[in-house]
């Protein structure tokens, strides 16, 4: 038990570790802001991003009431990643495939450009750990959802939430169907 416990959090260390890396505009990565990398401290009222400018404006309108919501309870939203290009996407793809050494490992943590909801705009991965806490407890009021189990920083916008609350989560997005194109 307590083994599969160090390997269940010994691989999300590992993941936000890659999120996080692969987020930042400053990456290895060579994508610029204009593809969708974020500069370190962007928040969802950086219109001048294009990650942040290029999401679906109503899943901008609803983080935006909840992360001022937030502020309230002294909590910050940061984006790590918003809406990316086809060309970043498949970028972050070849690397995850680099990094966990299979196309069916790399697709427990990032989507293909046809598949992946960053490309619409229809999804977006916050930070810090404060701020999914938040959104984790919260979240539903505005209609915004962990989709995820391993992911606990990608949201996205299901309005049915705000009187149903949140679906259930898939385990990772290789149980999504919408990933299955």
């Amino acid at each position: 038990m307590i083994v599969a416990l160090a390997v269940v959090i010994t691989a999300f260390i590992g993941a936000v570790g890659y999120q996080s890396a692969s987020s930042s505009a400053a990456s290895p990565i060579g994508v610029g802001e204009a593809a969708g990398a974020v500069p370190d401290g962007a928040t969802v009222f950086d219109d001048e991003i294009p990650a942040v400018a290029n999401l679906d404006p109503d899943l901008l309108k609803a983080l935006r009431r909840a992360a001022t919501d937030a502020m309230e309870d002294g909590v910050e939203f940061r984006v790590n990643s918003g809406w990316r290009s086809p060309e970043y996407q498949n970028r972050l793809r070849r690397e995850a495939v680099s990094t966990y050494g299979s196309e069916d490992e790399a697709a427990r943590w990032v989507a293909t450009a046809e598949t992946s909801l960053h490309v619409s705009g229809d999804a977006i991965d916050i930070g810090p750990v404060d701020a999914t806490a938040w959104l984790s407890e919260h979240g539903a009021d505005y209609g915004l959802c962990q989709i995820y189990r391993n992911e606990p920083w990608h949201y996205e916008l299901r309005p049915k939430a705000v009187d149903r609350g949140c679906p259930p989560m898939y385990a990772d997005p290789t149980h999504d169907p919408r990933m299955r194109q």
